[in-house]
C-alpha cells in the first residue's frame, strides 16, 4: 500500500464527517427506544447489551492485570466472563462493577465521538473491539453473536454511504444508552422476587462489605446519567 492510499485511509477513518440532520438523530433514537421497550424485540436485541456487559468485564480484567480465561454468551442473553488473579482487591472490584455499567459508558463514549463528527472512527473502533472480543469467546453461540455484530459494523463502515453510516452509528449509540438502563431495573425486579442471588451486586457486596442494594443503586446512577449526558451530546444541546 503506497503513501497516498495510507493517507486516504487515515483520512477516511479519523477524519471528521458532517453532522447529520436533527431529524435523523431523533428518528434513530425513537427506533432504538422501540427496540428496547417491547418485550419481544428486547429479548433479541438484549444479546447486544450482553456483548457489551461481558466485554466490559473482560476489558477491565485485562486493564487491572488479571488473566482473562474466556467469555461465554448464551442464547437466553446471559453471559459469563472468567478471569484469573487475586480474588479480592481493587482489580476484582472494578472487574465485577464493569458489567452493568459497560453498555452505558460505551454509549457515552460513542456519543462523544459522534458529537465530534467521528462517525467512521466509531464504526471501525467498534469493529476492532468486537474482533478482539471474538478471540476470547469460548462457545459457539457466543462466536455467532459476536461475528454477526462485527460483520454488521464492518460492512456498514466499508460499503455504505455516509448517510447510512451516520444512521447506523447513531442508532447503535442510542441503543447502548437506552438499553444500558434496562438491565439494572430487571435485576432489581429479580432480586425482589428472591432471584439473582449471585449477581454482580452480590459479588461486589462480598468483596467490599457494601450492601448489594448500594451497588445496584450505583448502576442506576451511572446508566441514567450516561443516558442524559449522551443524549444531550447526540442532540447537540
Amino acid at each position: 500500500m503506497d503513501t497516498d492510499h495510507i493517507t486516504d485511509l487515515w483520512s477516511r477513518v479519523f477524519g471528521v464527517q458532517p453532522d447529520p440532520s436533527l431529524w435523523l438523530v431523533i428518528v434513530t433514537g425513537v427506533l432504538a427506544l422501540a427496540v428496547v421497550v417491547p418485550g419481544t424485540a428486547w429479548r433479541l436485541s438484549r444479546n447486544a447489551v450482553t456483548i457489551a456487559h461481558e466485554g466490559g468485564h473482560g476489558l477491565i480484567a485485562l486493564l487491572t492485570g488479571r488473566r482473562l480465561q474466556g467469555i461465554r454468551l448464551h442464547s437466553d442473553t446471559s453471559g459469563l466472563t472468567v478471569s484469573r488473579g487475586k480474588p479480592t482487591g481493587l482489580g476484582m472490584v472494578l472487574t465485577a462493577a464493569a458489567g452493568y455499567t459497560a453498555p452505558s459508558l460505551l454509549g457515552l463514549a460513542g456519543a462523544a465521538l459522534l458529537a465530534a463528527g467521528h462517525i467512521t472512527a466509531l464504526l471501525w473502533g467498534a469493529t476492532a473491539l468486537l474482533i478482539a472480543m471474538l478471540l476470547m469467546i469460548r462457545n459457539a453461540y457466543g462466536v455467532l453473536t459476536v461475528v454477526v455484530a462485527g460483520a454488521a459494523f464492518l460492512l456498514v463502515s466499508w460499503l455504505t454511504t455516509p448517510d447510512v453510516q451516520a444512521a447506523f452509528a447513531y442508532a447503535a449509540v442510542w441503543f447502548l444508552l437506552l438499553g444500558g438502563v434496562r438491565p439494572p431495573f430487571e435485576l432489581m425486579g429479580k432480586r425482589r422476587r428472591g432471584g439473582a442471588v449471585d449477581s454482580d451486586p452480590d459479588q461486589l457486596a462480598r468483596l467490599t462489605h457494601v450492601p448489594a442494594a448500594v451497588w445496584l443503586g450505583l448502576f442506576h446512577v451511572v446508566t441514567l446519567c450516561s443516558l442524559i449526558g449522551g443524549g444531550r451530546w447526540l442532540l447537540g444541546i
